[in-house]
């Protein structure tokens, strides 16, 4: 995201989205806020919930499992790779700040620091965020042994990591389904998504066309840039309402600036090649080096004649 890109508000403060947590659901929605450009940093006190695990055999894309040590290091490489900082650091509370936008992320040991938007991202505690809600709907009571207790309402965000309180989502703790980490990753890109897409309409976007999604495709479906420019300026203004608040002229700037984020998706061959090379290389690197090279040595011997192939070959 340019600075031209970015509204007053946003460069006011530390950061555009400070994301509380760095397990699966905090990382995942890291790399979709700081790939769109936001300036995203991830406070991580190393305590996730995924830590408890001895293995972890149902995370999607490891066929016989994967342990927990080499996967948080994978989904820090992600996070960081996409731009996201990620900080050793405890948040121990959230207060609003004083001009009733964005907040203040007071930490333990560090200086505070502020954030147009927060996702809360761990797994047990939501303490951190009490005083937030006026309406104090945000923790539910509950009697035990004839006392009474507070917790978190894992009901409090929508499905969508939306809140009550403007520009704090949640993507953890909630409902059920959280006790899964591959669910948690889920969520934490459904809530991220929820983030980008206020930024857009933040950004002028009209609530019709301020969806978005992050894929990268082929450059070969992209038979011909200006036809397709033409179909996308049609489809853009068939969705666009009629009753939308924009001058033409930023509605058109709009409508050219999401056509070139579209084209920008779309990747050559030899960039896909590249790209395909560069996963791999990274993937290597949180692979033990003995593994790589036991794996190096199988591969030779296999390439290596027999006795009997070569005196095939001497025939």
């Amino acid at each position: 995201m340019s600075e031209g890109d970015r509204t007053q508000t946003e460069a006011a403060f530390d950061h555009d989205v400070v994301v509380v947590g760095g397990g699966p659901a905090g990382c995942a929605a890291g790399v979709f806020t700081a790939r769109h450009g936001l300036d995203t940093v991830i406070f991580d006190r190393g305590r996730s919930s995924i830590q408890r695990c001895a293995h972890l055999e149902n995370y999607l894309g490891f066929p016989a499992g994967i342990d927990i040590e080499t996967l948080y290091g994978l989904m820090h490489d992600h996070a960081e790779e996409a731009g996201c900082e990620i900080v050793p650091a405890l948040v121990e509370s959230i207060e609003r700040n004083d001009g009733g936008e964005g907040f203040v992320i007071d930490l333990q040991e560090v200086v505070p620091v502020t954030a147009r938007r927060v996702v809360a991202a761990t797994r047990y505690d939501g303490e951190y965020m009490r005083g937030l809600d006026d309406e104090a709907a945000m923790f539910e009571t509950y009697e035990h042994d004839g006392e009474k207790h507070e917790h978190f309402d894992k009901g409090y965000a929508e499905s969508d990591g939306t809140t009550p309180v403007d520009d704090l989502f949640i993507a953890s703790p909630y409902g059920d389904t959280g006790y899964q980490a591959l669910m948690a990753a889920g969520r934490g890109a459904r809530t991220a998504l929820s983030v980008v897409e206020a930024v857009r309409r933040e950004r002028g976007y009209p609530d019709s066309v301020a969806n978005y999604y992050d894929w990268v495709r082929r450059e070969t479906e992209l038979e011909d840039e200006s036809a397709a420019r033409n179909r996308w300026r049609e489809h853009f203004d068939d969705r666009v309402a009629e009753d939308h608040d924009l001058e033409e002229d930023r509605l058109a700037e709009l409508r050219e600036r999401e056509i070139d984020r579209r084209i920008g998706m779309y990747i050559s061959d030899d960039e896909i090649e590249r790209r395909g090379a560069r996963g791999q290389e990274r993937l290597l690197e949180h692979i033990d080096d003995e593994l790589i090279l036991d794996a190096a040595r199988a591969i030779e011997a296999e390439k290596r004649p027999t006795h009997r192939q070569q005196g095939a070959d001497g025939e």
